[in-house]
């Protein structure tokens, strides 16, 4: 019996975002996967027991590994230019929302009859859990007086909202965004300071 290895899971992930970002979730099959792995279904079969869990797994990794990055910056507790940080974590997330790849997944994930449970399991772990982090970042501004407003959780929607502005809806309907991304991110974190900025 073969012993399965993170390498080659590794491997039939990234081969299945392909292959599903391309043809998206009916589009693609276990068949087209294993093709292209330049395997047999039954190895493939034997890391994922059907296409919906190996669909879900790719949506997961691909969180994991880039929404994990994006979210990373507000580990740092102590950076004085709050502005600054925030343009930073702007920017990356507008890459990190609009990637090409990404975002057909994330289509294929929400428009699909999975019984709902995908979609809230992918939101709880991916936007949920991202935007819990900053929250709790806005908490701790709250507290040394870097910002003020209503509460952290409304400060960090109003952020959220003001960067995926003009950008986000655009590109969900396969339309160019309105604006350029720096010109985006900058014109929304300067709001965001304007508004909330400083201890009121």
């Amino acid at each position: 019996m073969r012993v399965k290895t993170d390498e080659k899971r590794l491997e039939i992930l990234q081969v299945a975002a392909k292959v599903f970002g391309q043809n998206g979730y009916h589009g693609a099959s276990m068949s087209a996967i294993s093709a292209e792995l330049g395997g047999s279904k039954a190895t493939l079969y034997g890391y994922y027991s059907s296409k919906e869990e190996l669909f879900a797994a790719v949506l997961m990794q691909s969180l994991d590994d880039q929404g994990t990055a994006v979210f990373r910056i507000f580990e740092d507790r102590d950076n004085d230019d709050l502005a600054g940080q925030l343009k930073k974590f702007g920017r990356d997330y507008l890459d990190f929302i609009t990637d090409q790849e990404t975002m057909a997944l994330f289509r294929s994930a929400v428009s699909e009859d999975f019984e709902g449970k995908l979609s809230q399991l992918l939101y709880k772990n991916g936007q949920g859990r991202g935007w819990g982090e900053v929250e709790d970042f806005m908490a701790l501004k709250m507290q040394q007086g870097a910002i003020s407003g209503p509460s952290a959780q409304i400060v960090s929607l109003h952020l959220k909202g003001l960067l995926e502005s003009g950008v986000a809806e655009p590109i969900m309907y396969r339309c160019p965004p309105l604006l350029d991304f720096d010109l985006a991110v900058d014109a929304a974190v300067d709001a965001f300071m304007n508004a909330y900025g400083g201890a009121g």
